[in-house]
């Protein structure tokens, strides 16, 4: 009995959820009937009437397979049956939860996953049942007593959906999300960070010293120890320098910083690396760059080590294809900085940009710990920064980054709706405040548009000082020209570092490209990109 209703309410919200997804596909309509949908799901956790007139086709059929469940004999049929029928009269009751897959279902797309999940979370409530069934009276008297403060939460729920529901027909979801400083969440971010991965050990640092005058001096540091610094090996090929070891680097101050090329947030925090290796490393520090790959052509050797040319980095780089150094220190993001000791033990840890000051602190408080007490000098680094290098405008930046490929897409606006790994004719769509659209014939892989004819286009609407958009060259690196235009015009004294005051550029690598830099007041812009040649290839945009 407990099989078939996990089965039948699997199935029936699996059903659910594909046509949830097909819903989000149809885009703008979908979105008006997904909304209709959710204020009538929203309606019904407030109203047992309405939810009792919306499910009654479903409870009848219950009603019908239960009573002829109770008709036959004892049989494991029977049993089926009637479990068939609890699975349809449970359905419509499970609203929170199976609103939070199904919302997930539109997110991402109807797959195994989602009928995974329903299925866990129908057997995990079969689980329930079937205890009491097993332990009695005592059981169900107290899951009854549970049945008030049940009717409460679905009320609530009810009311928070419905709202939901007005803030996005009202168009107030997009401000209320690009309202939200980005200065301001990457500050939260990083607190919950380091909450997440605290310091394992709070015990301050002792080390004996010996003065000119040979007297022997205590120095003590308040950094805490994190742990050991892993073994570097794995990384397919070494720029810079000979693979380097945990031995060879014993008696230095390291620090490791993981990257990787075409990341804006990576190649905002170079300049400071880059000045820290050069200030410091006469002194005894040894900076490390790994370089581990987010997008397929970033694994490139060749495009790295062009990087590497480009941004002028003279320290060791490591390329961690495999991801193996990237795993040994348990990393998850990019940039992140790991500041090791002269006795290999990892003293401090900062994920993201900004800090910089207090990151530059620790290497000094390193160098000092490492030399008895005698500090590097008390300066920081101010590098000259340029182009995409810059510092953001968090004061003024309300846009965030959005992923083209179809596996990690959002915000996408084309009326047409992704056609996975197939050309397509697309147009552009009205985007709001933080959407984006195509426009010409396109083929959308897992983590980039290709244009298969030459004329098309990208249209994003922004609000930011500086738009950035990571592109590649056609097949066999052929260049590929593009014109800009913002709010309908060329960008004149607004255009960004990779093209020139009419909007003109050329797609010859894979990088990322400053196509825009506000010079003058910064709000709501119309970004579009026209491509002249066909073959260029689209992966993501960040602002700044």
């Amino acid at each position: 009995m407990l099989i078939g209703k996990v089965v039948t309410f699997a199935g029936v919200a699996t059903l659910a959820a594909v046509g949830g997804d097909w819903a989000v596909q149809a885009n703008e309509a979908g979105r008006y009937a997904a909304m209709a949908v959710l204020a009538v799901f929203g309606v019904m956790l407030l109203s047992p009437q309405l939810t009792a007139i919306v499910t009654r086709p479903a409870v009848a059929l219950g009603n019908r397979l239960s009573q002829r469940a109770a008709g036959q004999n004892a049989s494991v049929g029977a049993s089926l049956l009637l479990g068939v029928a609890t699975g349809l009269l449970w359905a419509p009751c499970a609203g929170p939860i199976l609103g939070l897959v199904l919302t997930g279902a539109a997110l991402h797309g109807a797959n195994v996953e989602t009928t995974l999940l329903l299925t866990a979370y129908a057997a995990g409530a079969a689980t329930s049942l079937a205890l009491a069934v097993l332990v009695g009276g005592r059981v169900f008297a107290a899951m009854k007593r549970s049945l008030g403060l049940g009717e409460r939460l679905r009320q609530g729920l009810g009311i928070a959906v419905l709202a939901g529901v007005a803030v996005i027909a009202l168009g107030l979801d997009t401000g209320l999300l690009a309202g939200l400083s980005y200065a301001g969440t990457t500050n939260i971010e990083q607190s919950l960070l380091n909450r997440l991965r605290p310091d394992t050990s709070g015990a301050t640092v002792n080390r004996a010293a010996s003065t000119a005058d040979g007297q022997q001096q205590t120095y003590q540091s308040s950094l805490p120890v994190e742990g050991i610094l892993p073994p570097l090996d794995g990384a397919v090929e070494w720029l810079n320098s000979k693979p380097l070891t945990v031995e060879e680097l014993r008696g230095k101050v390291v620090l490791v910083d993981f990257w990787t090329y075409s990341c804006i947030n990576c190649i905002r925090t170079i300049p400071y690396v880059r000045a820290w290796a050069e200030k410091y490393r006469d002194q005894g520090l040894v900076v490390i760059g790994v370089h581990a790959p987010e997008f397929a052509f970033e694994k490139s050797i060749d495009n790295v080590k062009r990087a590497v040319r480009d941004f002028k980095i003279g320290y060791p780089v490591a390329i961690d294809n495999d991801f193996s150094i990237w795993r040994a220190f348990g990393n998850s993001y990019w940039p992140a900085h790991y500041f090791i000791d002269a006795e290999g033990r990892i003293r401090y840890h900062h994920f993201g940009e900004g800090e910089y000051e207090q990151s530059e602190r620790v290497i000094q408080e390193l160098l000092a710990e490492a030399a008895g007490g005698r500090r590097p000098g008390s300066g920081v680094v101010k590098p000259e920064a340029k182009g995409a290098e810059v510092a953001p405008d968090f004061a003024n930046l309300q846009s965030g980054e959005d992923y083209i490929g179809y596996m990690r897409a959002a915000n996408f606006v084309s009326p047409e709706g992704v056609a996975a790994d197939e050309p397509r004719d697309y147009t552009a769509g009205k985007p709001r405040l933080n959407q984006w659209s195509l426009a010409g014939n396109w083929t959308v892989g897992p983590e980039q548009a290709t244009l298969n004819r030459a004329g098309g286009g990208i249209t994003y609407k922004f609000s930011a000082r500086d738009l950035h958009l990571v592109l590649g060259p056609g097949a066999g690196g052929r260049k590929v020209r593009f014109q800009v235009k913002v709010d309908g015009v060329s960008p004149g004294p607004d255009h960004g570092s990779d093209i020139d005051r009419g909007g003109n550029g050329t797609v010859s690598e894979t990088r990322l490209y400053q196509l825009v830099r506000h010079s003058g007041e910064v709000r709501e812009r119309t970004f579009e990109i026209r491509f002249l040649d066909p073959g260029v290839e689209a992966f993501v945009f960040t602002f700044g």
